[in-house]
């Protein structure tokens, strides 16, 4: 859609989120007083457990995938991508519940500590996608810096590559292949991945991060540890959102992954709800599957 043949929706959105990140950098002093508010959630969670839970989520899909080849091995090629599909649905269906059964342990006030609070979700809705409209630029510049780099040291024929569930979905004509690989990105993916990357492990850093500087500040006034809870948020978005990067296979993504999993931490430290880096991660893959069905 465009108006005058100039002004595309696409700019449009680009320039909303520019402003609105805008007057955000302003408002915080350049994000240094982002998250002045932002509460620690309080766990006895030890820092491997994000570690173990991952090991969890790769075993059971290799065991499931090892099984599968033996079983089936005379599958067509689209039958096969079929069941690798399932596979990836359902060990990460499992994960899930490992990883809510481990919150409600570790967990303070239990899910609702883990930011699984249900009277929360229509305000986080609405909420994420402000959040990811403001860092929309950020994300667009990133991916035209990228291809840019990769043009300068690989010549003019590199491309991004595109995402491997996004070539199955154009590639397969299978109606049930591609409401499978929809509902897996749409909604179990970012499910599964906030609750481990942003539930877990950012808080699990955050928590270890602060104990560490409580020990240099054993004495600390109730203003000194606002500013070491605060201190701590920060370190533990940018190291989650490194280990989610470094997740996923294609190098090319990585740089507006590191930007989205960014914006997701700091919304999850911001509100102390998950359910609103869910929502973020689900509206940025349905936003891809549906620019990808469009071209």
């Amino acid at each position: 859609m465009e108006f005058d043949g100039i002004i595309t929706v696409e700019n449009l959105i680009f320039l909303v989120g520019l402003v609105i990140f805008i007057c955000w950098m302003r408002k915080t002093s350049l994000g240094r007083k982002s998250l002045a508010d932002s509460a620690p959630r309080r766990n006895n969670m030890p820092l491997y457990l994000p570690f173990v839970v991952l090991l969890i989520w790769f075993g059971i899909v290799w065991l499931m995938s090892s099984i599968a080849q033996i079983l089936f091995s005379d599958l067509q090629d689209r039958q096969k991508d079929f069941l690798d599909n399932l596979i990836l649905c359902i060990g990460e269906l499992i994960t899930i519940a490992v990883i809510i059964f481990f919150a409600g342990i570790y967990f303070a006030r239990k899910l609702q500590g883990f930011g699984l609070n249900i009277k929360t979700v229509v305000k986080d809705f609405f909420a994420a996608f402000l959040n990811l409209l403001t860092v929309w630029p950020l994300i667009t510049a990133v991916i035209i810096l990228t291809a840019h780099f990769g043009e300068l040291v690989w010549g003019r024929e590199y491309q991004i590559q595109q995402h491997e569930q996004l070539k199955l979905i154009t590639e397969n004509p299978q109606l049930l292949s591609r409401i499978l690989i929809v509902v897996t990105a749409v909604i179990i993916v970012p499910l599964l991945e906030e609750m481990l990357f942003r539930g877990l492990l950012q808080t699990a850093i955050r928590s270890y991060f602060e104990a560490f500087r409580s020990l240099l500040v054993p004495q600390e006034t109730p203003d000194e540890k606002r500013t070491i809870d605060r201190n701590g948020a920060w370190p533990a978005i940018v190291i989650s959102s490194v280990f989610f990067t470094m997740t996923h296979v294609n190098t090319g993504h990585w740089p507006a992954l590191f930007v989205l999993g960014v914006c997701m931490g700091y919304a999850y430290e911001k509100s102390g709800s998950l359910f609103r880096p869910i929502f973020i991660h689900s509206f940025f893959n349905a936003i891809s599957i549906i620019a990808t069905l469009n071209q």
